[in-house]
C-alpha cells in the first residue's frame, strides 16, 4: 500500500473507532469519512462493506483476546482457563459497542473475520477442557462463541458485571454433570 493510501487507511479506522465507541456499530460513514478528512470514495475504496470496515475497526482488539487464549493455554486448569478466556471475551463484547453484532452478523463470504479468529483461538482452551473432561465432549466452540455474544447484547447498555452474572450461569451448562 502506498503511504498517502496506508494514512487514509489509518485514518479511517481511528474515526471509525471512534464513531463506533460513540454511536456503535451503525455510526454514519459519511460522518467517519468527513472525520478521517477523506471523501466518501476513499472510505469506500477501502472498505466496501460497513462489515469490512468494522472488522477493521475491532480486529486488533481480536487479535489481543487471541493472543491471551494463546497465553492461557499454558494454565494448568483447563476449565478455569477457558471460562477466564470467555469472560474476558463476554466482557470486551459488552462493552465495545457493535462487536457482538459483528460477529453474530458477519456476511459468510469474509473468510478472515473477527468470529473466525475467536473461534480458532477458543477452539484450543475448549479443546483442552474436554481433555480434562471438565467441558462436555458435544460442546461446540460455535455454539459457545454464539452464547457469549448474546449475553453481550442482552447486558446492553454495556454492563459488564451483568454479562458476567450471565456467561456464569450458562457455563454450567457446558460441565459434565456431577457424578
Amino acid at each position: 500500500m502506498r503511504a498517502d493510501a496506508q494514512r487514509n487507511y489509518d485514518l479511517i479506522v481511528e474515526a471509525a473507532a471512534e464513531a463506533i465507541a460513540r454511536d456503535g456499530a451503525y455510526a454514519s460513514l459519511e460522518e467517519i469519512a468527513r472525520s478521517a478528512g477523506v471523501g466518501s470514495a476513499t472510505l469506500h475504496r477501502r472498505f466496501p462493506s460497513r462489515w469490512s470496515l468494522l472488522q477493521a475497526v475491532f480486529r486488533t482488539c481480536v487479535q489481543n483476546l487471541a493472543g491471551r487464549a494463546e497465553d492461557l493455554l499454558a494454565e494448568p486448569d483447563a476449565l478455569a482457563a477457558f471460562t477466564t478466556w470467555l469472560r474476558e471475551v463476554t466482557v470486551y463484547a459488552t462493552t465495545t459497542r457493535g462487536l457482538a453484532v459483528t460477529l453474530l452478523n458477519a456476511p459468510p463470504e469474509e473468510n478472515e473475520t473477527c468470529g473466525a479468529t475467536l473461534c480458532a483461538a477458543g477452539e484450543k482452551l475448549l479443546r483442552r477442557a474436554v481433555e480434562q473432561g471438565t467441558v462436555r465432549a458435544d460442546v461446540v466452540m460455535a455454539d459457545v462463541m454464539t452464547l457469549a455474544n448474546a449475553i453481550s447484547l442482552a447486558a446492553q447498555p454495556a454492563d459488564a458485571t451483568k454479562a458476567e452474572r450471565l456467561l456464569a450461569l450458562s457455563l454450567a451448562g457446558i460441565q459434565p454433570p456431577a457424578r
